[in-house]
């Protein structure tokens, strides 16, 4: 059977030439499977590991249904809507919006936490056709009046699991419950876990449903190990494997260090710069300029390691990271699977390294019973027999206490706010939704005929 490219899929000439700009020609299989059922207008569930292109999955077919269907947006209004966990992926998926989108002459924004609300009050108030939000920012924006969604007719979930980690569950119903009855309702998560099932059961009609690799996969391309070693010794092995990678390579080539805590990772990357090597750290207590700025020189080359918390292991996209060390195991076991997930990229091949250390044990065995696989032992001079026999003997393990780990003892807090997730959680009231009209753009109308007006996303 001869394989689909972009070509076959009927999107409109200007996506078209976009996508041959940038020489892309081969969709992905969620990309090749997505796209149709979108095409045809069918709300849809899919599930795919990290890595596969799910942004451009949703991105094309929405972006065909405005060139098809051109309508000026209202002051303050949106048409398309796109609620994201984290400031970094809203980024990054706004960047996807107008990358694709860029004959159409779309407006297209996004509001997140962490920064002023003034450019984003005035981005808002002409309205657009595309708002890409994080929860809490949203609904500040909202009821202080200065967004209007009763008129969205595209509503999309992007890393829905990931929002429900984070405690979003109430306020994604508040704000479905504030939109259009009749919409078309799009929900994208790499695990497919009960909760995210019921949550789709409440948003979604008759959707079609697209899973592309089963819980826990990793990507193939990514050759994974693990080293047991003490924690006093983590630095040292760290500093060797960094310097052995960034020797055996290209300058292109980049590294990726995950780290437990925000102290930790900004230690880390203190030590590496000390030892003459170019790191930076990424974590919940930079502002948003800051970790924009961090990020930008990253995808640039100008910095080859970035030291980062579980705020990099989702919702950033760079080309050329071919090494991710877990410098601290993940207290979650998914979390293991979306931090690898930033190497082997589009088919590219990849390398991840976890460091095991005697309190991490309970972690090790968390993960690989969640990838169903052994990972195999690399070999190192710092190698800690003991902590691999205690690993393999299946002896009782317990987890470490939340927050430690990364490289260093963490400081006391001092009426620090709490920082988390990029974005204010504020207290919003949503109405009923003021208009209910059948659906105008976004998507073109299902093949099925008129779609039902039961009411969908109500708390």
């Amino acid at each position: 059977m001869p394989e689909i490219t972009f070509q076959d899929l009927s999107l409109a000439e200007p996506i078209q030439r976009a996508l041959l700009t940038k020489g892309y020609t081969t969709p992905s299989p969620i990309q090749a499977q997505a796209i149709p059922v979108l095409l045809e207008g069918h709300d849809l569930l899919a599930c795919a590991q990290t890595g596969t292109g799910k942004t451009a999955a949703f991105a094309l077919p929405i972006l065909d249904g405005f060139a098809r269907n051109p309508r000026k947006p209202f002051r303050r209004g949106v048409r398309c809507l796109i609620l994201t966990p984290t400031r970094e992926l809203a980024v990054q998926v706004t960047e996807s919006f107008k990358s694709y989108g860029e004959g159409l002459g779309l407006k297209i924004g996004m509001v997140f936490g962490g920064v002023s609300e003034k450019p984003q009050i005035k981005a808002l108030y002409g309205g657009l056709d595309v708002l890409v939000a994080t929860v809490g920012r949203l609904l500040d924006l909202k009821q202080q009046g200065h967004v209007d969604i009763s008129q969205v007719d595209t509503f999309i979930l992007d890393e829905a699991d990931r929002m429900l980690d984070m405690g979003f569950i109430r306020d994604i119903r508040k704000i479905a419950a504030a939109i259009p009855q009749q919409r078309h309702t799009l929900l994208f998560s790499a695990t497919m876990a009960p909760e995210i099932t019921e949550l789709a059961n409440t948003l979604l009609h008759q959707p079609k449903e697209i899973r592309i690799a089963p819980q826990g996969t990793t990507a193939e391309n990514i050759d994974q190990h693990v080293c047991f070693v003490k924690k006093a010794d983590k630095p040292n092995l760290l500093l060797n494997l960094v310097k052995a990678h960034q020797d055996a390579t290209s300058k292109k080539e980049l590294s990726l260090i995950f780290s437990r805590t925000k102290h930790g990772a900004k230690n880390l990357a203190k030590k590496l710069c000390s030892a003459g090597i170019e790191a930076d750290s990424l974590h919940g207590n930079k502002s948003q300029n800051a970790r924009q700025k961090t990020l930008d020189q990253y995808k640039r080359g100008d910095v080859r390691v970035l030291v980062a918390t579980d705020v990099a292991a989702r919702g950033i996209d760079v080309k050329n990271i071919t090494l991710v060390i877990n410098f601290d195991l993940p207290m979650e076991s998914d979390a293991y699977v979306h931090r690898i997930g930033r190497t082997a990229r589009a088919g590219e091949s990849g390398r991840a390294v976890s460091f095991c250390s005697e309190d991490e044990v309970a972690l090790l065995r968390q993960v690989e019973k969640l990838i169903k696989r052994s990972v195999p032992v690399f070999p190192h001079d710092w190698h800690a027999a003991p902590i691999e026999q205690h690993h393999t003997s299946g002896a009782p393990a317990q987890k470490p206490k939340q927050g430690g780990g990364g490289g260093g003892k963490r400081p006391p807090r001092r009426g620090v706010p709490r920082q988390g997730g990029g974005q204010s959680r504020g207290k919003a009231k949503s109405g009923r939704p003021q208009n209910d009209r059948a659906p105008s753009g976004g998507f073109r109308k299902a093949a099925s005929g008129r779609r039902s007006n039961r009411s969908r996303g109500r708390s």
